[in-house]
């Protein structure tokens, strides 16, 4: 918190600047003293760790691509969940438990599905569940996790289907929603596939052998060779 005396106080408030979603209403009369101004901007604080609490759960739990370094002030979070869509939520920091402001981003029929689930399970929003569970009941889905993704800042797109992560779908199983878990070992060309996608296309080869539950061939642009485990390909 940063305060500022003007020349005429304490007949006048101080004025106040700090790092929260909404600056409180002071309460000043000519008899307060700063003292009085940290105690009430304290209470201010008390009445916010909901808010932020649940920020921290979305920025622990989700595939959260901006902001990248939030401030305390910032009360939005855009989401990455799969398919090169993404979700833009906006927590309410007087209830941040309600029914989220919600936008969705991208293209095409993936992005529909979720615009629909979400009006039509919107009544199921329940303020005594968990910020996530809510999330995941009324988009009928669960959403990618931070380790499900390329653990760097930067989204790595896979040399097959060229998207960042698959697709939210069961039939995926634990790798639903997933980014890129497989790179190439020639570090003159590292480039990274989803196991399930490198799986298919490898399966797609007639050279490729199989050896119990693993798939070996080549690299589709070194031709180095690569092994899979089928166990990490779509059935």
């Amino acid at each position: 918190m940063e305060i500022q005396l003007d020349k005429t106080y304490p007949k006048s408030p101080p004025s106040i600047s700090a790092d929260v979603p909404y600056n409180f209403d002071l309460q000043w009369s000519i008899n307060s003293r700063l003292k009085d101004v940290v105690q009430q901007f304290q209470e201010h604080l008390e009445k916010l760790q909901e808010f932020w609490s649940t920020l921290d759960d979305i920025d622990k739990s989700l595939c959260v691509i901006d902001p990248k370094q939030p401030s305390r002030s910032i009360s939005h979070r855009q989401i990455n969940i799969g398919n090169d869509c993404f979700i833009m939520l906006c927590i309410d920091a007087n209830n941040p438990r309600s029914l989220p402001e919600c936008r969705f981003m991208g293209s095409g029929p993936f992005v529909g599905s979720l615009r629909k689930k979400w009006q039509r399970n919107s009544r199921k929003w329940t303020k005594d569940k968990p910020y996530l569970e809510n999330l995941a009941c009324l988009l009928e889905t669960q959403l990618p996790r931070p380790t499900d993704v390329a653990k760097n800042d930067q989204q790595v797109e896979c040399g097959i289907c060229y998207a960042q992560c698959l697709p939210v779908d069961d039939e995926l199983g634990a790798k639903s929603g997933s980014g890129t878990d497989y790179t190439c070992d020639n570090t003159t060309c590292s480039k990274a596939f989803h196991s399930v996608c490198l799986g298919d296309w490898l399966r797609s080869i007639t050279t490729t052998r199989q050896s119990f539950n693993v798939l070996f061939g080549n690299c589709p642009y070194c031709s180095d060779p690569v092994a899979v485990k089928i166990n990490n390909v779509k059935n």
